[in-house]
């Protein structure tokens, strides 16, 4: 006979909160039942509440009534393998969303042949101690550009809100079939670490062959080959033709020939908000101490994972907010070109750096724009993404080396003296950050940080350093595509897809849209 299953959400002491007994013993007195009657309890969700000075831990539990839990396998992932005839589909773009389209394009019968400028993930990683040590920016293969793309050498965040749009679970799943901790399954706010994720990405690529699939590494997509409103495949920079009646377009939104190549051959294209700043770093012990309750020489306890914020408001119609937080972390050079300087940020799985950073960032909106808008049409917010990166790297003086200012400096209007100790391996340069973005900008931006200090005591303090410029949130462009069938309204067989296309924000969100997209390629 199958055991009663109950699910129960209990409320722990943080010293207790591993303590199998104490979990019993709550879930028990939750349920009106005697612990005798508990034969065995899994965990299914994990989440610190830290609101008030003690802090407790969320438990939800899977509890087994008068007999033991049967057995439960790790997630796999398996189809298959396809017969010589499957349709084709090309995928141009081998992040998350591509990657998730061609795992779905397998289970529906069709053959993914997956296009990536990049290389693969190992070859990839030698590909970044130029950009690192040297400050040269090798542009196919980088930060952004590669197996797994933005992601996978930049932090292997996990949290998402957009649980609407798809099936969450199912991409946890699909990443703990290929070796990513089984944690993730259980954590409120789940995290691979950049050491881990490239594995898991090469996973999935294996998965991806061996199941009668193609990838295909350094193979650039210059050109859409169509006959009248119809997509027919893809011309490589080899001069290669490779014919399908669908392609899913899931290149990241660094990818700006893409937009470029589109509006040249006059495919809708359409503006949308992204947002603008910086990288802030504090170090770490001040966000435990803050985030914990901890006093001044207070250890974070060890059951507690590097703390994490959240900050955001809304100013003159315009929002100021932090964004991809990255405790225990380190600020990174994600630069695609030479002539540019880009920061983004990212922690190992440990994250154990003694850094923390964010993003701390403000919402253009496509009617801000309206000088470029009048040159460049469609493609202002790139025009004004790029006039950013390529100031930041003037002011930086040569290489990766980014322009920095302490948040007090910035706030006052002037140029730091010094700069504190960054995570930022290429450095910094004492810089007027204040007269390098556009004012409308920075006097948003300075507003915002002064309510975050109310917000935060000592947010705002000499050791938070602020490095620009933080430009690659999200696509500037949508391209847009059909309720029904999700393809391009112009072009039949094209399937804009994930953060590139303006459909998503992160990995879980591109995995899904990727998902959604494999589903409408299947559907007649």
């Amino acid at each position: 006979m199958e055991p009663l299953i109950e699910t129960v959400d209990i409320v722990l002491p943080l010293e207790k909160s591993e303590d199998d007994s104490a979990r019993r013993q709550a879930a028990a007195i939750k349920l009106g039942i005697p612990v005798s009657r508990i034969g065995g309890i899994k965990l299914r969700k994990h989440s610190i509440d830290a609101r008030q000075r003690a802090v407790k831990v969320q438990l939800r539990l899977d509890v087994s009534l008068d007999a033991a839990f049967p057995a439960e396998e790790t997630p796999t992932w398996s189809v298959p393998v396809l017969p010589t005839h499957a349709r084709s589909v090309i995928i141009v773009g081998c992040g998350p969303a591509g990657l998730f389209a061609a795992l779905r394009c397998l289970e529906n019968g069709l053959k993914p042949i997956l296009l990536e400028r990049g290389k693969d993930a190992s070859a990839r990683r030698f590909d970044l101690a130029p950009l690192l040590r040297e400050g040269r920016v090798i542009e196919e293969s980088n930060y952004c550009f590669g197996e797994g793309g933005a992601g996978t050498f930049s932090d292997g965040k996990l949290y998402t809100r957009a649980t609407k749009r798809g099936p969450v679970a199912k991409v946890y799943q699909v990443l703990v079939a290929h070796g990513a901790p089984e944690q993730i399954l259980t954590d409120a706010h789940p995290h691979i670490g950049s050491n881990l994720l490239p594995n898991v990405v090469k996973a999935i690529r294996n998965s991806i062959i061996a199941a009668g699939g193609e990838v295909r590494f350094q193979t650039k997509v210059v050109d859409f080959l169509t006959s009248g409103d119809r997509v027919r495949g893809v011309l490589t920079g080899s001069g290669d033709e490779i014919l399908a009646d669908s392609v899913i377009l899931a290149t990241g939104h660094s990818a700006r020939d893409i937009y470029r190549l589109l509006e040249s051959k006059k495919i809708l294209l359409e503006p949308k908000p992204f947002a603008v700043g910086f990288r802030i770093e504090h170090p770490q012990p001040f966000i435990d101490r803050t985030q914990y309750h901890l006093d001044r020489d207070q250890e974070r306890p060890r059951l507690l994972p590097a703390a994490r914020y959240r900050l955001a408001t809304k100013i003159r119609d315009r929002g100021v907010h932090s964004f991809c937080m990255c405790p225990g972390g380190w600020i990174v050079p994600a630069s695609t070109e030479n002539d540019e300087v880009v920061v983004n940020g990212m922690s190992l799985s440990r994250r154990d750096s003694p850094f923390a950073n964010s993003g701390m960032v403000s919402t253009v909106e496509p009617e801000d724009l309206q000088p470029l808008v009048r040159e460049h049409g469609v493609l202002a917010g790139l025009v004004f993404q790029k006039e950013l990166e390529r100031s930041a790297k003037v002011a930086g003086g040569g290489g990766q080396v980014a322009p920095g200012q302490r948040v007090t400096d910035f706030i006052a209007g002037k140029i730091s003296a010094c700069l504190p100790d960054t995570s930022y391996f290429p450095g910094a340069r004492s810089t007027a950050l204040h007269e390098l973005l556009p004012q409308w900008i920075t006097s948003r931006m300075r507003e915002g940080l002064r309510l975050f200090g109310r917000q935060v005591h000592g947010y705002i303090s000499e050791e938070a350093l602020l490095l620009g410029f933080e430009t690659r949130t999200s696509s500037p462009v949508r391209i847009p595509r059909r309720d029904d069938t999700l393809e391009h309204p112009e072009l039949r067989g094209l399937f804009p897809c994930g953060e590139g296309a303006g459909y998503a924000g992160g990995i879980v969100s591109a995995a899904m849209d990727g998902l959604r997209i494999a589903d409408a390629v299947c559907t007649p």
